[in-house]
C-alpha cells in the first residue's frame, strides 16, 4: 500500500493532490463541508487510527483531576504587589516554564467583555455565508489578513478539521477597512490587550532567568504579533481525524483564549502522556505557553511542549480559539537568536556538556524568518522544529 493510500485509510485510486486542490478551490474550508452535509470524513483528513487519540469525556473525574493539577493557575495581579509576593509569582512562572511549559493566567487585566466579544466575532465571521468569507481566502503570505483551512494543507500527511483566520496585528497592523466587518471592531483592541499581558509575562520570565525584567522584551521577543483564530466545526467521524496535529509553537510566547463550547479539545504532552487542558477556569483565564524560540534563547531551560487539539465531537456546536503568537518583527528582523550569553558557559560542570539551560549552547543561532521558513516547509508532520537547530554535543 502506498503512503498516500495509508494516509487515506486504505482508499483505492486515491489522488490526494487533486482532492486537496479541489477542497482548496472551494474557498469554503471545513465549514463548507459541514454545511454541505458530509456524513463521513474525506480521505484528505483521515489518518492512521493509531495516530488519532482516544477522546476522554470532559465529565470524567480522572481526567478532570489530572488537568487541574497538571496546568498551574497563576494570579498575574499578585506580581504587582510587594517584592516578596512578586518573587513568589516569578517562582511560579519559572516552575511552570521549566516543567510543563503551560500555565493558566487569571486576573490578567483583560476585561471579560472583550474576551467574550473576541470569541463571538470569530464565530460570526466563520458562520457567515461563503460569499462573505471568500474574498479573504488566500494562501498569499504577503497579505496581513488571510482566511484558509490548514496553512500546511499541501505539506502535512493529513489535513486537520479546522479553518483559520490569520492576522499580522503588530508591529504594523492592517488598516481597519482591510478587516472583515465581523471582527473589525474588536480584533486590534484585543491584540493590544494581549500585548500588554505578554509584556508582563516576559518580564516575569526574564526575572526567572535571573535577568533584568526588560531583557526578553529588549531582544524583540514581542515586537511582532500574529492573531490566529481557529474554528473547529462539528466532525461527523472525530475518531478518524484531528482538530490540530501535535506540534510546538514557532514563537517566543503564545497567549491563548479558548471558549468553553464543545469541551475544549486542547491537550498537552506532559510526562509522556496527553493531558486535557481545561478550556476555562474561574476568573476568565488566558492560557500561556512557551514557544520554540523561547526554548532556544533560554538554552533549553524553558520548555516548548508539544500540544494538539482533538476533533470536535459535538453534533451542532463549533469550537473557537484565538492564539496570539508573539515573535520578532517577522518582516524586517535580521537578528540572530541563539542561547542568551548569560545562560551559557563553556561547560556544565561535569565536563560532558549535557546540561539543559546551562553549560554549552544547545542550539545554533538562527534568524526568525529562517526558523519560520523551516517550520512552514515541514508543516505539522510530527517532528519538532527545534531538532533541526540542535548543535552536536
Amino acid at each position: 500500500m502506498s503512503t498516500t493510500e495509508e494516509a487515506a485509510g486504505g482508499y483505492d485510486d486515491y489522488d490526494r493532490l487533486s482532492e486537496l486542490k479541489a477542497f482548496d478551490d472551494t474557498k469554503a474550508g471545513v465549514k463548507g463541508l459541514v454545511d454541505a452535509g458530509v456524513t463521513t470524513v474525506p480521505a484528505i483528513f483521515r489518518r492512521h487510527r493509531q495516530d488519532v487519540p482516544p477522546q476522554v469525556s470532559s465529565s470524567s473525574s480522572s481526567s478532570s483531576s489530572s488537568t487541574v493539577s497538571s496546568i498551574p493557575v497563576i494570579d498575574l495581579s499578585a506580581a504587582d504587589a510587594d517584592a516578596a509576593t512578586r518573587e513568589h509569582v516569578v517562582a511560579q512562572v519559572k516552575a511552570a516554564a521549566e516543567t510543563v511549559g503551560f500555565f493558566q493566567l487569571v486576573n490578567h487585566g483583560v476585561p471579560g467583555e472583550l474576551l467574550s466579544e473576541m470569541l463571538a466575532s470569530v464565530r460570526r465571521f466563520n458562520e457567515a455565508s461563503p460569499v462573505t468569507k471568500r474574498p479573504y481566502y488566500t494562501r498569499d503570505a504577503r497579505r496581513k489578513l488571510r482566511f484558509n483551512s490548514n496553512f500546511d494543507l499541501f505539506q502535512s500527511p493529513a489535513a486537520n478539521w479546522r479553518d483559520t483566520l490569520f492576522c499580522e496585528a503588530a508591529p504594523e497592523p492592517p488598516r481597519a477597512e482591510e478587516l472583515p466587518p465581523a471582527v473589525r471592531r474588536v480584533f486590534l483592541e484585543y491584540g493590544g490587550a494581549a500585548r500588554e499581558v505578554a509584556a508582563r509575562v516576559l518580564a516575569l520570565l526574564s526575572e526567572a532567568l535571573a535577568l533584568a525584567p526588560g531583557h526578553l522584551a529588549g531582544m524583540g521577543c514581542a515586537e511582532g504579533l500574529s492573531l490566529v483564530c481557529n474554528y473547529y466545526p462539528p466532525c461527523p467521524e472525530p475518531d478518524l481525524t484531528m482538530g490540530c496535529s501535535a506540534h510546538s509553537d514557532p514563537s517566543f510566547l503564545t497567549v491563548l483564549l479558548q471558549d468553553a463550547h464543545a469541551g475544549g479539545g486542547l491537550q498537552a504532552l506532559l510526562e509522556d502522556r496527553w493531558v486535557d487542558v481545561p478550556p476555562a477556569v474561574p476568573g476568565g483565564a488566558l492560557l500561556v505557553n512557551v514557544g520554540d524560540l523561547l526554548q532556544l534563547v533560554s538554552n533549553g531551560r524553558f520548555r516548548s511542549v508539544e500540544h494538539r487539539v482533538v476533533a470536535n465531537r459535538s453534533r451542532d456546536t463549533a469550537r473557537v480559539s484565538v492564539a496570539c503568537f508573539f515573535n520578532a518583527d517577522i518582516a524586517r528582523s535580521t537578528r540572530l537568536y541563539g542561547p542568551i550569553a548569560e545562560l551559557v558557559t563553556s561547560d556544565d560542570g561535569d565536563g560532558d556538556g549535557d546540561g539543559a539551560g546551562s553549560g554549552r549552547a544547545l542550539y545554533r543561532s538562527v534568524t526568525v524568518p529562517e526558523f519560520l521558513a523551516h517550520y512552514d516547509k515541514k508543516g505539522l508532520d510530527g517532528r519538532p522544529a527545534l531538532h533541526h537547530f540542535l548543535l552536536k554535543q
